[in-house]
């Protein structure tokens, strides 16, 4: 999800270990289980939102009057006006129906607001008020596991409104992400549902839906092979927002001004980030900034990303954006604060996007459309082949991000290394390597995303649910029973020693000390309460623990000692 980084402050300190592995200053209580799982059965409840409910419809984000945006040309349902008059929003139509993402420029609107949603849907917590879009994968898997399917259906349908309606599965329903999806979970989440029987009340309801479901998927599918989207001419894809300059839902400037003083500070570690400008720009020079870094006349947030003689490039607020768009934000992975994700054809992206053709392999031929699966296998074969000539390294063991701008392959690891696991498009040989590279990110409390401890939250010392369980599921399928299940007991017993200390479940955790204590001096500083992924995944990994959970192994490997 976009992690906020308008709403919170942010302290810039040197990149250093001292200030990224958090101290043990919470009172340590005793995990339990029971009331973990005690929490979450509550949490459904009051993270479920329906756009009948006025306290859904509120945004802390955007100051003004709410607004409720419906799908151009579309008739406003009589309940949604009576909405709009018992919550005293405003509804709205979008000014124009959308094919694709981008083709409302959300700049242009006179307010931004929510988009309409037609069911009820769980959120992930805190200040995040609306449905994400890759969070909502995770926390589906633990509606299916908590057998509470009307909902998970409901989050299932709205996924498809969206594409339907929005040009994709989106950021999150907030028209300021009109711009921009996020990791593509959206198989992935139809695939879950349609595997647990008790779903659909019949085999021809099940295969009705799944018809409607199909081309709405193979839609959101197409905004990834999108000359935008294209990394370079690897035949991969990589991430990439179709909006320029700061990200519209910043409330002022603070975010990118720390990125600038950080780089000023740091100037052998600035990649070209950094441009001589005025703070107050004439016409001629705002003309030119228009081009080279944003528009100052259009944005307050651009006029005020101003330090000490310098402004942003053009393509650092494309790499920025792009970093919202991968779900890693903030990180240092990708160049300085993410900075240069769009240069990046990366092992998450692609992986989930096989997984994502695989899946609809499945399921053309269950609606009998032999020619589009030979179609769907055909591209996962070919993106297997880019992703061993890309990202695949002997050398190391290891899948590794390429930067296709440089053409080089990243010189550090990063978790997602595990994702080809998760979607099966790794060898036996290559999982097994990668499996023996475990040590790199194990730690007390689970897997950190990486072992270089830079001081924001998508980098080492910390861990998070979605990461985790995607290793975690990776490994076990592959075979790797004993490992799965060690990571698992780690990462579980993290949540119930966070709970136990502060009461509450959180969305990233401490992995070196194995408990929610996160201090970051870098980005995004919140550790936000809920929290609907971490409740999800925690269900998973108790069925994986307990012995409840499908055995399907896609390519299964006997383990054995790296």
């Amino acid at each position: 999800m976009t992690r906020h980084a308008h709403s919170l402050h942010f302290r810039w300190l040197a990149i250093a270990l001292s200030c990224a592995v958090a101290s043990t200053t919470v009172a340590s209580g005793t995990p339990d289980p029971a009331k973990t799982r005690t929490y979450i059965d509550k949490a459904w409840t009051t993270l479920t939102r329906s756009q009948e409910d006025c306290a859904a419809l509120a945004d802390t984000k955007v100051v003004g009057h709410p607004v409720l945006y419906v799908p151009a040309g579309e008739p406003v349902p009589a309940n949604v006006a009576a909405i709009g008059k018992r919550c005293n929003v405003d509804v709205r139509p979008l000014p124009r129906k959308v094919e694709q993402l981008g083709d409302i420029d959300a700049t242009k609107l006179p307010q931004q607001g929510l988009l309409y949603l037609p069911h009820p849907y769980v959120v992930p917590g805190g200040f995040f008020n609306e449905m994400y879009g890759w969070d909502s994968y995770f926390i589906l898997l633990g509606l299916v596991a908590d057998h509470k399917l009307d909902l998970a259906k409901d989050m299932v349908d709205n996924a498809l409104y969206e594409v339907a309606h929005y040009g994709g599965v989106l950021n999150a329903n907030r028209t300021y992400y009109l711009s921009r999806s996020q990791p593509p979970f959206l198989t992935a989440m139809i695939a879950a549902l349609l595997d647990d029987p008790a779903s659909f009340p019949s085999a021809d309801a099940r295969r009705e839906w799944l018809a409607k479901a199909y081309p709405l998927a193979v839609r959101n599918y197409e905004i990834w092979t999108r000359p935008e989207h294209r990394a370079g001419n690897t035949g991969l894809a990589r991430y990439y927002d179709l909006g320029n300059g700061p990200v519209l839902e910043a409330k002022d400037s603070e975010f990118y001004k720390g990125v600038m003083r950080w780089l000023i500070a740091h100037p052998k570690d600035d990649p070209g980030y950094l441009i001589k400008g005025s703070e107050h720009p004439d016409d001629a020079e705002a003309a030119r900034l228009k081009e080279a870094s944003c528009d100052v006349r259009a944005s307050k947030v651009c006029e005020g990303a101003w330090v000490d003689g310098y402004r942003l490039t053009a393509d650092y607020f494309h790499g920025d954006r792009a970093m919202r768009e991968s779900g890693f934000d903030t990180n240092s992975h990708f160049g300085p604060f993410g900075g240069s994700t769009h240069h990046y054809a990366d092992a998450s992206l692609n992986s989930l996007l096989y997984r994502y053709e695989r899946d609809l392999h499945d399921f053309a031929l269950q609606l009998g459309k032999a020619g589009d699966a030979d179609r769907w296998a055909k591209a996962a074969d070919a993106r297997k082949a880019a992703m061993d000539k890309y990202l695949w390294s002997d050398k190391d063991g290891m899948y590794r991000d390429y930067d296709f701008v440089a053409a080089k392959p990243s010189p550090y690891p990063y978790v997602t290394t595990y994702y080809p696991l998760w979607a099966g498009v790794a060898s036996p040989q290559q999982a097994a390597a990668v499996r023996g590279k475990l040590g790199v990110f194990e730690r007390k409390g689970g897997l950190s995303m990486d072992n270089r401890p830079m001081a924001v939250q998508w980098d080492d010392p910390f861990g998070w649910a979605p990461t985790n369980w995607l290793a975690i599921k990776g490994l076990d399928d592959y075979g790797f029973h004993d490992d799965a299940r060690r990571l698992a007991a780690k990462f579980a017993t993290t949540v119930d020693q966070g709970l136990a200390d502060d009461g509450t479940i959180r969305e990233k955790y401490n992995m070196a000390l194995g408990n929610a204590d996160v201090k970051v001096n870098a980005g995004y500083s919140e550790n936000v309460v809920g929290f609907g992924w971490t409740n999800g995944v925690y269900l998973k990994l108790h069925e994986l623990l307990d012995g409840t959970a499908k055995k399907a192994a896609p390519t299964a490997q006997k383990e054995t000692t790296p």
